[in-house]
C-alpha cells in the first residue's frame, strides 16, 4: 500500500492499537501479522487479539477490517475465501491427512483486498501466493459474520463438498481431520 492513514477515531479498537504506539493503518498491519497465531479465548471480542497477543486468520482480519471502518480508511474488503488446504501450500498442517484418502480439507480463510491487492496478516511466515491458486471461492463479508457465519459457512461447503465429490469419509472425520491441522499450525 502507498497510502497511509493517520488512526484517528475514539473507538475501543483503535485507542486499543494508540496504546500500543500504533499511530497509522500501515503500522497496524505490520505489527498486527507479527502477532503468533492462535485462537483467542473470545471470539467475538476482537480486542483480544491485542489483548492476548494472539488471532485466528478471522480474527485478525475482522480487528483490522473494524479498525480501517473506524477510521474510515478506504478500499478495505474483508474476504471469506475456500481453498484446498493440503502440505503444500499449507506446509505445517504435516501429515495430517496423508493416507486418509483426501487430497486437500476445504479450509476457510480470511484475508483483506485493498483495492484488489490481497493483505494476508495471519502469520508473519504466512505466503498468500501459496494458497492462491488454491481458492476455490471468495466473498465478502463483515467482520461480525467471522464469528458464526464463517463456521456455518464452512461447515455447509464441506457437506457439500463430501456429497458432491462421494468421499469414503463422513464430515466428523474430515472435520476432525481439519481440527488436527489448525493444531499443527498453531505450534
Amino acid at each position: 500500500m502507498s497510502i497511509d492513514y493517520k488512526l484517528t477515531s475514539n473507538d475501543s479498537l483503535t485507542k486499543l492499537a494508540k496504546r500500543h504506539g500504533i499511530e497509522t493503518w500501515n503500522n497496524l498491519i505490520k505489527y498486527v501479522k507479527n502477532i503468533p497465531y492462535g485462537r483467542t479465548s473470545d471470539r467475538a471480542n476482537l480486542s483480544l487479539v491485542i489483548l492476548e497477543n494472539t488471532g485466528t486468520c478471522s480474527s485478525k482480519h475482522a480487528y483490522l477490517k473494524q479498525v480501517a471502518d473506524f477510521n474510515h480508511i478506504p478500499n478495505v474488503k474483508l474476504i471469506l475465501s475456500v481453498f484446498k488446504m493440503n502440505p503444500l501450500n499449507t506446509p505445517k498442517i504435516g501429515d495430517a491427512i496423508t493416507g486418509c484418502s483426501i487430497d486437500y480439507i476445504p479450509e476457510a480463510h480470511c484475508y483483506l483486498k485493498i483495492l484488489d491487492e490481497c493483505i494476508d496478516v495471519t502469520s508473519k511466515h504466512l505466503d498468500f501466493a501459496k494458497i492462491k491458486a488454491d481458492i476455490i471461492e471468495e466473498l465478502e463479508i463483515k467482520a461480525e459474520q467471522v464469528i458464526t457465519f464463517k463456521d456455518d459457512y464452512h461447515k455447509k461447503f464441506i457437506k457439500n463438498w463430501i456429497v458432491k465429490d462421494s468421499l469414503p469419509l463422513n464430515f466428523d472425520e474430515i472435520w476432525k481431520l481439519r481440527e488436527t491441522c489448525i493444531k499443527n499450525l498453531s505450534k
